[in-house]
């Protein structure tokens, strides 16, 4: 949309490409913005203190399996389709996510709505923090958008299990790329969730989730490209994008879906899975 002169994401749109649409009622904005207790930010007072006008809230906390015992795992396409009909969302309306600092938690959400069948799905730039630092306008108001049906395709294939992402750490038949910090990943920081190993599976690359963007927006695609090549991704093979909780880790998925790599899975457990088990193999250090 904003793909100015193909060297940025096809997926993001600017601030200005938004603001002048705000009007247009085939165009639904989602805040998807979401916290690390560290960050000190509550997502549905800032909402409700401010918000790009018409946009509904995502909780990512409540539109998640709730049985799953992790965080954030993906609900089932019916409970989905549920919830963002809910909100006024169709699956062929072009649909604009943001977050609070830009290129945080967004991605997870865009990633969400596209496995689920919706196609016109693009990141905000620079997020809702951006947005108000640019003096463009909110409201307190809540939206309340008349229902809709949304018709959810499920791809499958976009999510790796667990049983899947063993047997691709032991025969190595996938990259993994991280999104967590890389203390997390060497291990020299603690898990900020109590009980869980630190440190990452065996093989895996590090590509902290802030790699991909500045000052809230997305870097342009030889940029992007350029990380993937310093953390030693090649983009002509597989790759499993991974964080703590799933959300970060869709960082990741943005950036490769952004420069046309399609053979790319995200691990929904991530290492809240992963790292609380027994029986999982973890590697410490920064290779």
């Amino acid at each position: 949309m904003s793909n100015e002169n193909n060297k940025r994401s096809a997926f993001i749109v600017s601030p200005d490409w938004l603001e002048q649409r705000l009007d247009d009622p085939s165009v639904k904005i989602v805040d998807a913005a979401w916290y690390l207790p560290a960050q000190k930010r509550d997502p549905k007072a800032e909402y409700q203190a401010a918000h790009i006008p018409g946009a509904v809230f995502f909780d990512q906390d409540a539109i998640a399996d709730q049985a799953s015992g992790l965080p954030h795992t993906l609900p089932s396409p019916e409970a989905f389709a549920e919830a963002v009909g809910a909100m006024g969302i169709g699956e062929t309306d072009t649909i604009v996510v943001y977050d609070g600092p830009g290129i945080f938690t967004a991605p997870r959400v865009w990633w969400m709505f596209r496995i689920m069948g919706a196609r016109n799905v693009f990141v905000l730039d620079g997020g809702m923090d951006g947005w108000k630092a640019e003096g463009r306008p909110t409201t307190a108001e809540i939206s309340s958008p008349a229902p809709r049906s949304f018709h959810a395709s499920f791809d499958a294939k976009a999510i790796t299990s667990f049983e899947r992402m063993k047997d691709i750490v032991e025969n190595r038949l996938a990259q993994v790329a991280d999104a967590r910090s890389a203390g997390r990943f060497s291990g020299e920081e603690a898990e900020p969730r109590a009980g869980m190993r630190s440190g990452h599976m065996p093989g895996a690359r590090s590509l902290p989730s802030g790699t991909f963007s500045e000052a809230g927006k997305l870097k342009d695609l030889d940029e992007l490209r350029q990380s993937f090549a310093e953390a030693g991704i090649d983009l002509t093979k597989p790759v499993v994008t991974t964080c703590g909780s799933g959300v970060t880790a869709a960082i990741i998925t943005l950036a490769l879906q952004s420069l046309g790599h399609t053979d790319n899975t995200l691990y929904d457990g991530s290492w809240s899975e992963w790292g609380s088990r027994p029986d999982t193999p973890v590697a410490i250090g920064r290779e």
